[in-house]
């Protein structure tokens, strides 16, 4: 009988060949951590571990149909304890892209995904014109963005906070932190289309590439020195994914907006009153793991007056996934949901009053989960206690 280690299965050479770092594939000496790590092993019918085990042993079809690969939130949590370094993580998005390709048990909700934002052009299926929706609610004074068309500082808002109701709150309050600031900023309006991560995350790159070039043509022609998101998938896209896929560089900086808050707070831009609360912070997986930004966030929380700052037993590298990423929870949903209520609980165990987080999808996933646990804890974005400390 061949050898895997050195006679690797078609499918694994397909999977070196999508990802960089694949290779190392070989290199798993099985040792469970990964699957230890993983916050929904126990809804895959085969284990990170397994997985990375079966493509070693030429046993890649096999894998291509697996449940497993569609139940990945993306967390990079195994990635980050690998002991051998193996990229966990991109391994499933290639072995998701691989599927694809030959049409292999794609979930029917991801193919609706890619349909709805290559058409659409956002990931709720709605006329990509009403994007500003959000701010109806918001003081007349305060919609003067809606109509600058050039600017230094671009807001890009993301389909979440564009669409969801749940949580248009981040991003109204961004808007007005930044006013208060005297932040010269404009968003894009209808012109800005989804960043592409639902679709990279699906394993669906090529299809990010014309959402990428129409998102950077649009920021150039605004003249936008900074781009600032209140989404850590889209700070990540922009920051880490765009760069790779496209031939020239951006051209300007991007920052999430905990950092971008953080330097606002630094140089003196704001002034925050104080706010009389104990609260706790979930570190969002695209921010935290997969772009290495931890101190901003605690930053910005510690420098507001009156606010007792209790972390987590499972913090910064070792945060628990939310449950929302890697489109799982269109996938399963009962999936996603349980994840969030792991975490939810865990944050219960601060006796913390708010939960905050800096990502508008973990405030969706943890405040339906808060709800559903009956847990009497706060679900709040960085960028609400901020404009909260504002008004203050």
């Amino acid at each position: 009988m061949p050898d895997p280690l050195t006679h690797p299965s078609e499918i694994f050479m397909e999977t070196v060949s999508a990802l960089r770092g694949g290779e190392r594939v070989v290199t798993c000496y099985q040792c469970g951590t990964c699957s230890g790590s993983c916050p929904t092993a126990t809804a895959m019918d085969y284990t990170p571990r397994a997985l990375l085990h079966m493509i070693r042993l030429g046993l890649g079809e096999r894998v291509l149909h697996s449940r497993a690969i569609w139940l990945c939130t993306s967390c990079y949590l195994c990635t980050e304890r690998c002991p051998r370094e193996i990229k966990i993580t991109d391994t499933v998005i290639g072995l998701r892209s691989l599927a694809i390709g030959r049409d292999l048990d794609v979930p029917e909700n991801l193919k609706v995904m890619r349909d709805t934002v290559t058409t659409h052009y956002n990931i709720s299926g709605d006329a990509n014109d009403t994007r500003l929706i959000w701010s109806q609610n918001l003081e007349e004074g305060a919609l003067a963005f809606r109509q600058k068309r050039q600017a230094e500082v671009l807001f890009f808002i993301g389909c979440v906070a564009s669409f969801y109701p749940m949580v248009y709150g981040i991003p109204q309050a961004m808007v007005q932190v930044m006013q208060q600031a005297d932040v010269d900023f404009a968003t894009l309006g209808g012109e800005e289309w989804c960043c592409g991560y639902p679709l990279f995350s699906a394993g669906m790159e090529k299809e990010v590439v014309p959402l990428m070039e129409h998102n950077i043509a649009r920021a150039r022609e605004m003249g936008a020195k900074l781009l600032v998101t209140t989404c850590p998938s889209c700070y990540y896209t922009w920051e880490h994914i765009y760069p790779r896929l496209s031939p020239q560089p951006l051209g300007f900086e991007v920052l999430h907006a905990s950092q971008f808050l953080a330097r606002l707070i630094e140089d003196g831009k704001l002034k925050l009153g104080g706010v009389e609360q104990v609260v706790t912070y979930h570190d969002p997986c695209d921010l935290g793991r997969k772009s290495g930004v931890y101190d901003a966030p605690r930053q910005v929380i510690e420098s507001i007056p009156g606010v007792e700052f209790r972390e987590m037993e499972a913090a910064r590298q070792d945060a628990m996934c939310c449950g929302g990423g890697g489109d799982v929870q269109m996938v399963d949903e009962s999936v996603t949901a349980a994840v969030a209520a792991r975490r939810v609980r865990q944050a219960q165990r601060t006796g913390a009053r708010i939960l905050l987080s800096a990502c508008q999808q973990c405030k969706r996933t943890l405040m339906a989960a808060a709800r559903k646990e009956k847990v009497r804890m706060r679900v709040m974005d960085i960028a609400e206690l901020v404009w909260r400390a504002v008004e203050a």
